[in-house]
C-alpha cells in the first residue's frame, strides 16, 4: 500500500529548527525533509520508516512547514510565494496575554477558532499551503492517507481527495470540536478512551492505539553521556497546568530540578520554578537531557482524563531513563509500577519518591533497565504500525 501520514508542527519549533539552521530555508526539500526528520522531534520519521519497514510505501508531510513546502512547490513548478525568513518567538509579555486569553475564552473555542485561524492565532492552511499539498497528495496518490490533523484540514477538502478505493484516517489528541464532521473518514485513532468515545459520539468509528517509542532512535544517538542531572523534568509549563505546577513547585521546595520546557508563561513571579529553568529542549536534544538524568518526572495534563498515555512514558524509558510518572488509571497496563516505573500518589509522595530512589542507585537503575526492555518489547512503532494495519483491514478493506 501507498500510505500518506499529514502532520504538523509547532511553531515554537519550527522557529528553534530554522533559526538554529539558517540556511536550511533556500534548501532544497530533501535537504529540508532530512534535517526535519533528523532531529527527532515528535513523531519525526517513525511512522513512515516502520510501513516501509513491513514492505509499504510510505511519507510524512508537514503542511504548515511553510519553507518545507515551499521548495516542494518550487521543486516541481508551482507558483508560490517566497516563505520569510524564520522569527524569533514573541516576547514573553505577548505569549502571556494570549495563553491568559486562551484560557478565559476557551469554553467559547468552538465559535472562536475560525477567527482565530482568520487572525493567525490558530494554525490554518493559506489556498496556496493547500494548493501544494492537493498536489503533492496527487503526485504520490496514496491508498491510505492518515491524517493526524482533523482540526486543521477541512471535511470539505478531504472529502474531494476521496477516490474509490482510498481509505482516510483520522488520528488526534483532543477532543473533536462540536461541528466534527466524520464524513471524509474510514475511521478514526486516538489515544485516549475519553477522546475514542468523543469521536464515535460524533459519529465516527473510533479505535484506542497508544503512542510509542521507535528503537532507532538509540541508533541514531552518540553514546549515552554520564548521568549528571538528579532530577529533570521536560515539557510544557503554563499557568493552565496547575496540577503540574503544583507539583513541580513542591518539589521545587525541596530539592534542586532542572525544568527543559518548551513553554513557561503565566508562572507567578515568586514562583520557585523560574530558578530551575534551563531553556527549551526539543528531539535530541531532549534525549540527551533525559539520558543525563537519574530520575525524570512525568505529568499528564488534564486532557488525558486521568489515564497514563503521553509520550514522556515512552521516550524516557525507550532511552534507558528511570521514570517517575503520576500513578494513573491502565497505567499497569503498559509498565508494571515499582518495577518499570516509579510512581507517586501526590506531590509530597513524589518528593519521598525522589528522595529514596536517589538513594537506591541499583534499584533505580534495575527499574530504569526494565522499563527500556518493556518499551523496546511492547511499546515500539513497529507494533503500532501492525496495529494500523490491521485497522484498516478491519474497516476498510
Amino acid at each position: 500500500m501507498r500510505i500518506l501520514i499529514l502532520t504538523t508542527e509547532y511553531e515554537s519549533f519550527l522557529k528553534w529548527h530554522y533559526l538554529r539552521s539558517p540556511h536550511l530555508a533556500t534548501a532544497s526539500y530533501a535537504e529540508q525533509f532530512a534535517a526535519r526528520v533528523e532531529t527527532l522531534f515528535g513523531g519525526a520519521d517513525f511512522y513512515s520508516r516502520n510501513f516501509r519497514a513491513m514492505g509499504h510505501d510510505a511519507e510524512e508531510i508537514f503542511v504548515n512547514n511553510i519553507w518545507l513546502q515551499t521548495a516542494w512547490a518550487r521543486e516541481h513548478g508551482i507558483a508560490a510565494p517566497d516563505a520569510p525568513a524564520p522569527e524569533r518567538a514573541s516576547s514573553k509579555a505577548d505569549s502571556e496575554l494570549l495563553m491568559t486569553l486562551k484560557r478565559r475564552l476557551q469554553p467559547l473555542r468552538g465559535i472562536l477558532t475560525p477567527l482565530a485561524r482568520r487572525l493567525g492565532y490558530a494554525i490554518a492552511l493559506s489556498s496556496v499551503e493547500l494548493r501544494i499539498l492537493r498536489a503533492q497528495i496527487e503526485e504520490m496518490n496514496p491508498d491510505v492517507i492518515l491524517n493526524q490533523i482533523p482540526d486543521i484540514l477541512t471535511s470539505t477538502f478531504l472529502n474531494s481527495l476521496r477516490r474509490p478505493g482510498r481509505v482516510i484516517i483520522a488520528q488526534h489528541g483532543n477532543h473533536p470540536p462540536a461541528n466534527f464532521d466524520p464524513s471524509p473518514y474510514n475511521f478514526g485513532i486516538a489515544i485516549v478512551p475519553s477522546i475514542v468515545e468523543s469521536f464515535r459520539a460524533a459519529g465516527l468509528q473510533t479505535e484506542y492505539v497508544h503512542l510509542a517509542f521507535d528503537p532507532s532512535v538509540l541508533e541514531r544517538l552518540p553514546p549515552a553521556p554520564s548521568k549528571d542531572i538528579p532530577v529533570s523534568f521536560v515539557g510544557g509549563l503554563s499557568s493552565n497546568h496547575a496540577r503540574r505546577i503544583e507539583l513541580l513547585e513542591t518539589v521545587a521546595r525541596e530539592m534542586p530540578v532542572e525544568l527543559y520546557l518548551s513553554s513557561f508563561k503565566g508562572i507567578p513571579a515568586n514562583s520557585p520554578l523560574h530558578s530551575c529553568v534551563r531553556g527549551e529542549v526539543w528531539g535530541r536534544d531532549m534525549y540527551d537531557i533525559l539520558r543525563r538524568s537519574k530520575i525524570t518526572l512525568n505529568s499528564h495534563v488534564d486532557a488525558a482524563g486521568g489515564v497514563a498515555a503521553n509520550m514522556r512514558l515512552y521516550e524516557a524509558t525507550g532511552v534507558g531513563t528511570f521514570l517517575l510518572t503520576d500513578n494513573l488509571r491502565d497505567l499497569d497496563k503498559l509498565f508494571s509500577p515499582g518495577t518499570q516505573v516509579g510512581t507517586y500518589d501526590s506531590p509530597a509522595d513524589c518528593v519521598a519518591k525522589i528522595r529514596y530512589y536517589l538513594s537506591h542507585d541499583a534499584e533505580r537503575e534495575a527499574i530504569a533497565r526494565a522499563g527500556q526492555v518493556q518499551t523496546l518489547t511492547y511499546h515500539t512503532y513497529r507494533q503500532r504500525m501492525q496495529e494500523l494495519i490491521g485497522l484498516i483491514a478491519k474497516y476498510a478493506l
